[in-house]
């Protein structure tokens, strides 16, 4: 246990009420809040990070759901990930109209609560400034970062504040400072059941919560706080629950996790370099879009070191806190408490983290799939903590103190520099969706209605447009691609008028061209920046399944 000695303060005279400090860690942790939400908010009216097919499919989903036409459990195409997140932006499309700044404002909202929470959880298991450097720490962010915590792409944006607030539930509980315990039983049976819903990637969390939740209040479960957990557990299971009672068998969540993870995992070096020497600045910001240098690794090294740290120092605490007999010790059970929730974030952490080393995804998609690991952020005090406390420490010698404070440094540092590369290359992020407007623009131009099209490019387009236009996915190889609501490609099948758009030099717009070449029907061919628009002149079939 770090002790951090704080100055002595001359006394307060007697009946003059003591004024509180100009500069506290709570004031501060605010101003970087602050901070932290007005640049996302920046990011999002300025169109970073650009927006995406799965984002779109939740915007529809959304809009559908706005509009009373459906209230689908899931996004649509996937019986895994609950469509919470259109279920938030629903009231906005209601109020203001379908978009992406609607669509991602329930997520900067949650990106606050995650903030506060966080804050609220580091300085309870921690130190109040420790907690405010963790903030400020989260208020910069890379691309990856603002990419999970914006994009409405499912699961991401939701997940941090739910695991955060879970084990901060935990720790309250444990150590006593809540009073209306049954409401806070309820409300973590609630989070708790709707994660299972929404996401599974959060699950080490929760585990690592329910877990302290046992060991410091698990005495309570038996009265009428456990039935409150319960009932809050049964109302958050209710939409996973009557899915599963309603799907068919190949699209209940367990068969559905089945099939996501039978892929092969591939090489070992693979999974791991992505995964854990990659995966880690990467997904925890400290890389620039798309792309980690090799000064960047370092940290792929050093935090899974100081992960083993944390839980080492955590058991040893547990150890010597261990009760030395049946009597009663408010302060050393509030101690346990502490440690066990620093244990919790980094057992969780570990979990996480080993399960997306094991996947395939982490060697096969490295930059990409790093967003697997954002739950980690939940674990940022666990990973930072060793070297915040041996950077204050007066019991090393000095050589460590700078090594850990040259840590702190490099860490600040590498997630300020990845977040000023978002704001230099903003411009060149942005030009994807400029892109699509001229699409769209050309399209109307050629009174194209409906096309076909690959993923990335159909769904924006139909959300952008309002339905006003309707594509089907094709793959490579010229059959049906992943349709995720088929009323569209179903419109698109019985259009007499029907344009194929793809992006300029994929395998894709290659195949197509020369598919159309060997038909003979008059192709008028149109190019706007990054696709090339093909419209036959009479309906042309290709091997769609």
């Amino acid at each position: 246990m770090v002790i951090i000695d704080r100055p002595a303060q001359d006394p307060v005279p007697v009946g003059v009420p003591a004024r509180r400090p100009l500069v506290s860690p709570g004031r501060t942790a605010l101003a970087l809040g602050a901070v932290g939400v007005g640049y996302r908010l920046a990011a999002l009216l300025a169109g970073l990070p650009p927006t995406n097919s799965d984002e779109a499919v939740t915007g529809l989903v959304a809009m559908h759901v706005a509009q009373g036409l459906g209230f689908p459990l899931f996004f649509y195409g996937q019986h895994y990930m609950g469509a919470l997140e259109a279920y938030l932006a629903a009231p906005l499309f209601a109020l203001a109209g379908p978009g992406v700044v609607p669509l991602r404002l329930p997520n900067l909202v949650l990106y606050a609560l995650f903030l506060v929470l966080v804050w609220q959880l580091t300085r309870r298991l921690y130190h109040p400034w420790f907690a405010t450097a963790v903030v400020g720490l989260l208020a910069l962010g890379s691309d990856r970062i603002l990419k999970n915590q914006l994009i409405a792409g499912g699961g991401y944006p939701e997940m941090n504040p739910a695991g955060a607030l879970l084990v901060l539930l935990a720790v309250l509980l444990g150590l006593g400072a809540v009073r209306r315990r049954a409401t806070a039983f309820a409300v973590f049976g609630l989070v708790a059941g709707l994660t299972l819903w929404d996401d599974w990637l959060v699950l080490p969390y929760v585990a690592a919560a329910g877990a302290l939740l046992l060991a410091g209040a698990g005495r309570e479960l038996a009265g009428r706080c456990g039935a409150a957990l319960a009932a809050g557990l049964a109302v958050g299971l209710l939409p996973i629950v009557a899915h599963n009672l309603t799907a068919a068998p190949e699209h209940r969540s367990i068969a559905v996790y089945r099939q996501l993870g039978g892929g092969a995992p591939g090489d070992w070096a693979d999974r791991l370099h992505g995964g854990v020497l990659f995966g880690l600045p990467m997904g925890t910001g400290l890389c620039p879009p798309g792309r980690c240098a090799g000064g960047q690794l370092w940290w792929g090294v050093v935090a899974p070191l100081l992960l083993v740290v944390a839980g080492l120092l955590a058991l040893r605490a547990l150890w010597i806190l261990r009760p030395a007999g049946p009597g009663r010790d408010d302060a050393l059970r509030a101690a346990r408490i502490r440690q066990g929730g620093r244990l919790a974030l980094v057992g969780a952490a570990a979990v996480s983290l080993g399960a997306y080393a094991a996947s395939a995804a982490a060697g096969d998609t490295p930059v990409e799939s790093s967003r697997y690991l954002s739950c980690l952020l939940i674990s940022l005090p666990a990973l930072l903590w060793p070297l915040w406390a041996a950077a204050g420490s007066r019991l090393l010698p000095a050589g460590p103190r700078l090594a850990a404070r040259a840590g702190l440094a490099a860490v600040a540092g590498g997630a300020l520099l990845a977040t000023g590369t978002v704001v230099a290359e903003a411009d060149t992020l942005t030009r994807a969706d400029e892109r699509r407007r001229n699409l769209v623009v050309a399209l109307d131009r050629l009174g194209v209605r409906d096309f076909y099209a690959d993923y990335w490019t159909c769904y924006p387009v139909v959300f952008a447009t309002r339905e006003r236009l309707a594509c089907g996915v094709i793959g490579d190889d010229l059959r049906a691609g992943w349709d995720r609501y088929p009323v569209y490609p179903a419109r698109v099948a019985r259009a007499d008028r029907v344009a194929y758009v793809l992006p300029t030099g994929t395998t894709l717009g290659r195949a197509v061209a020369d598919h159309l070449a060997t038909t003979g029907t008059p192709v008028t061919r149109t190019s706007v920046p990054g696709y090339d628009i093909h419209l036959p002149a009479a309906p042309v079939g290709l091997p769609l399944d």
